[in-house]
């Protein structure tokens, strides 16, 4: 596969460029069980669908997670539907536990979940390239945004609700007017995009490509204000690479602004958290104690807790100010693909990929207070 940006020819599986970072172009997944129509059309589709019910009984893989800005819900992406319906977003009550509905539409893994801050809309993104607005009461079916060209691995409401931000594999950003529907601005980062955020004020979006940068964005204009981290694109971190050659899509990985929009905390390219700056662009501390590579981060609402999700199973709660660890909470078997605190910051929700649960933690004990399935 050659690269549109530099001409280097890659091996066919590779997903960007080895030579300058640049995402690749890739073919659409298809499920020959289902698609493949032929001669046998009908019993080919009979097959499908039975091997779509038995994977639908099989462990489900759970991905983004956010709460609803009342404390009532937690919605999370879910990958592991039946290959009709395979992404699907599920909400949970809170204080229950039990399952209020299943939304279906996606037919690809639903990588990032967002409430809007009014609570009326949930939006997801997905790896069949689109985001889809979510009515959060009805379960309805609002409008399916397109205008990306691959897997779409973050999405962000902008503090006032008016906008949605959407970052994908394709190397784009995307803002979205939230009321239409309509697109209001294209930005080429021509980097992979792994996660977006707004800063509370809503001026800045950060994007977060696949290193230890981070990208600071005029919402306004879509103008570059500032970059984070080290002038130039960096080597992979290991094991993103397939027999030693092409390179393994990571999938979404976060970053989030504290709420005085001081700080903004990402990973760092390997099993580090790093704080920086805002203002000054200056790096403030690296929060070490994972030991695999941090998948996300999110703030308590009063700014004083970190909570970072890891591929090593675990979620670190670390103290802002001393950027000491508070506690270790164990419970995933698996990646934990991403955290989220409740708004009155007394519970904190973890997503585990493969083991497919949610778990809800109590921050003051560090207790599990109840797991989602």
């Amino acid at each position: 596969m050659r690269c549109g940006r530099c001409g280097t020819v890659n091996p066919a599986e590779a997903r960007f460029c080895m030579a300058c970072g640049a995402p690749l172009r890739r073919g659409r997944r298809i499920w020959p069980l289902v698609l493949m129509l032929g001669a046998l059309g009908g019993l080919i589709l009979g097959m499908g669908l039975l091997a779509s019910l038995l994977m639908g009984l099989g462990p489900r893989s759970a991905y983004g997670v956010a709460f609803s800005p009342d404390g009532r819900l937690v919605a999370a992406g879910d990958g592991d539907r039946p290959v009709i319906s395979w992404g699907a977003v599920i909400l949970w009550d809170v204080e229950t536990g039990r399952r209020v509905r299943t939304l279906i539409g996606h037919t690809d893994r639903v990588l990032s979940v967002a409430f809007s801050p009014d609570g009326r809309l949930l939006a997801s993104g997905s790896e069949d390239d689109t985001v889809i607005l979510w009515d959060a009461k009805t379960g309805r079916r609002v409008r399916t945004l397109k205008g990306h060209t691959d897997d779409v691995n973050s999405v962000a409401f902008s503090p006032d609700g008016r906008l949605l931000a959407s970052g994908s594999w394709d190397g784009t950003m995307i803002l979205w007017d939230v009321q239409t529907g309509g697109r209001v601005r294209t930005i080429e980062m021509k980097e992979i995009v792994l996660g977006v955020a707004f800063s509370p004020n809503g001026q800045v979006l950060a994007s977060l490509p696949w290193d230890e940068r981070m990208f600071l964005w005029d919402v306004e204009t879509g103008r570059l204000r500032r970059t984070l981290g080290p002038p130039t694109p960096t080597p992979p971190p290991p094991g993103w690479a397939i027999q030693g050659r092409a390179i393994y899509k990571p999938s979404a990985f976060g970053a989030a602004f504290s709420p005085d929009g001081r700080l903004l905390a990402l990973w760092s390219g390997d099993n580090a958290v790093i704080l920086w700056d805002v203002e000054t662009g200056r790096r403030v501390r690296a929060l070490e104690g994972h030991t695999g590579p941090v998948r996300s981060v999110a703030f308590s609402p009063d700014g004083r807790l970190l909570a970072s999700g890891s591929e090593d199973s675990t979620v670190i709660l670390w103290d802002v100010q001393t950027g000491k660890q508070v506690r270790t909470l164990r419970g995933h078997t698996d990646d934990v693909w991403s955290v989220a605190f409740s708004p009155d910051g007394r519970l904190l929700a973890s997503s585990g990929s493969a083991d497919g649960t949610v778990i809800l933690w109590d921050v003051q004990t560090g207790k599990q207070v109840r797991t989602l399935k």
